[in-house]
């Protein structure tokens, strides 16, 4: 089929993020080889724990573009993307049903005791099922790029203690990250964000350093999936050498890649010390 490019250049999945159920979602991210929350799995793992030893309590994490709770799903139900495929494949099953099947295994077994899970993201069907299913304990339903937080909303991004993120950078800007780093008047969460490489993570940044952040680029490049159409290849290598990024052996070989960005605020004020 043909896949429709962003105004950002990567392609546009838009229309699975409008149904009641991850299924689709899955199906299609599956068909194009989707790792990259699975790559980032151990990596947040490590987050949350380090934050734990340092705060002596588990964090309350919040995901921006969430979609359907990939990331808690991954996290809380320790499994893996090809499983989760697998569990929402059964075309005879309903909504409801799926549902009651998340709700099911976390009831069983979560992973991560304690930990509490904020989704952020422009789809309502997706959050309305994320918590629904129980992988996501609050949701925010916004576009920060356009507008402010609302009271409502601001109490919820203030909860935050890890602010994550898979895959929206570039959908999302350092409007949108300065809106959520200073929801709470008094402190600053921390932040580990996966960026593709065509976006790179300068304005984010420097937005964060004004705000009293450090950021590290972690070591190491992370597959996202293959490109979804010849259109998207193109497109992203041209960016990518515009920008002066090499792409041998990476972008080239015909699938987008990641940095892991991680942040965390300086001041005894705003961090945990």
């Amino acid at each position: 089929m043909s896949v429709p490019l962003h105004t950002t250049g990567k392609a546009s999945f838009d229309d699975i993020y409008s149904r009641p159920d991850p299924r689709d979602y899955y199906a299609r991210m599956s068909e194009l080889d989707y790792g990259i929350p699975e790559l980032a799995k151990p990596h947040l793992h490590r987050q949350i724990a380090e934050y734990r030893a340092a705060a002596g309590a588990a964090p309350s994490v919040l995901d921006i573009g969430c979609s359907y709770g990939v990331n808690a799903a991954l996290l809380r139900l320790d499994t893996t993307l090809a499983e989760l495929a697998g569990s929402y494949a059964d075309p005879d099953a309903g909504t409801d049903e799926f549902i009651a099947r998340d709700r099911a295994r976390l009831a069983a077994a979560d992973a991560l005791p304690g930990v509490r899970f904020i989704g952020m993201d422009a789809s309502a069907p997706a959050l309305d099922y994320a918590c629904a299913a129980g992988l996501l304990d609050a949701v925010v339903h916004a576009d920060l790029e356009a507008t402010d937080p609302t009271d409502e909303q601001r109490a919820v991004l203030a909860s935050a203690d890890l602010v994550i993120s898979t895959g929206c950078i570039g959908y999302v800007t350092e409007k949108t990250i300065a809106r959520i780093a200073t929801a709470h008047p008094e402190r600053r969460p921390w932040m580990a964000h996966f960026v593709l490489r065509m976006y790179g993570f300068g304005p984010i940044e420097a937005e964060l350093t004004a705000l009293g952040y450090r950021t590290e680029r972690m070591p190491g490049e992370f597959a996202q999936r293959r490109f979804a159409s010849a259109a998207e290849r193109e497109q992203v290598l041209g960016t990518l050498a515009s920008n002066g990024i090499d792409t041998t052996g990476l972008e080239d070989e015909g699938r987008l890649y990641a940095n892991l960005y991680v942040s965390r605020p300086l001041s005894p004020h705003t961090s945990i010390e």
